[in-house]
């Protein structure tokens, strides 16, 4: 490795950090300086959050903003593993910032301790390379996408619940690639979702889930190197049978979204 290939972003400590990452010809020391300079929105810090913010800060991406106006509960430690049980009861948020400090203080991180919505989407993923949302509810997935589409922002959208998960990359701001809402359309925007304390959740299905999400993000950040970064591909996990399904989304000409319809 010579110097010349690896600017300021990876000092010699940050090299021997990130080596594995290094080694892999599908990310190199291009790609794991475009995860150093790479800012990502986790929107949500539950379930897929939890997992996926661990596994995007190992990934050695620079600068995270972390949105989450909840309160840990007790029940939420069976699958979000960011937390220890003195953060019950303590903003996941908060607790989510003290696991990075521990983890690597060389990240850049902004907490938004607020509940998101059609009004604050648009100034919550301001500067984002990447928004990555594991939210519970379609009025905020629906808020977050219609922004993402405004803002030129591409996002990563996963969802899980009992035995299944899916993550899906949307570039909706692109004319030929389909949004968020394209895929679940106008009839989702309320707060109609099944919940985990209703329908259960496998712990350990929301670990994959947040971590397949992990693994989307780098490859979108590092594309193409790890191959295109598959938008408007939705990937389903079953975790019963187990095994994955995949599909394409169609860009909807008349939605209120992306489309021109709204």
């Amino acid at each position: 490795m010579t110097g010349a290939a690896f600017p300021a972003d990876l000092d010699e400590a940050r090299l021997d950090r990130f080596a594995r990452h290094i080694v892999l010809p599908e990310i190199g020391g291009t790609g794991q300086v475009a995860l150093a300079r790479a800012h990502v929105v986790i929107v949500g810090l539950g379930g897929i959050g939890s997992p996926a913010l661990q596994y995007l800060a190992g990934a050695g991406v620079g600068r995270l903003t972390l949105i989450d106006d909840g309160k840990v509960e007790l029940s939420n430690l069976q699958r979000q593993t960011l937390y220890a049980a003195r953060d019950v009861g303590h903003g996941k948020a908060v607790g989510a910032r003290r696991w990075l400090a521990n983890f690597d203080d060389q990240l850049a991180v902004e907490l938004i301790d607020r509940r998101i919505d059609r009004e604050n989407a648009a100034a919550a993923i301001a500067g984002a390379t990447l928004v990555l949302d594991g939210t519970d509810n379609f009025t905020t997935r629906l808020a977050v996408s219609d922004a993402c589409v405004a803002s030129g922002v591409p996002l990563l959208s996963a969802a899980v619940g009992r035995f299944q998960g899916q993550v899906g990359a949307f570039a909706g701001h692109l004319p030929e690639h389909a949004c968020y809402r394209c895929f679940v359309g106008d009839a989702f925007d309320a707060e109609d979702c099944d919940t985990c304390a209703d329908d259960g959740m496998l712990g350990a299905m929301a670990g994959w889930t947040g971590a397949f999400a992990a693994l989307q993000a780098v490859r979108v950040l590092v594309a193409p190197q790890m191959g295109e970064p598959q938008w408007g591909t939705l990937h389903t996990l079953d975790g019963l049978a187990p095994g994955m399904r995949s599909f394409r989304i169609a860009k909807d000409p008349r939605c209120g979204g992306c489309g021109g319809g709204g």
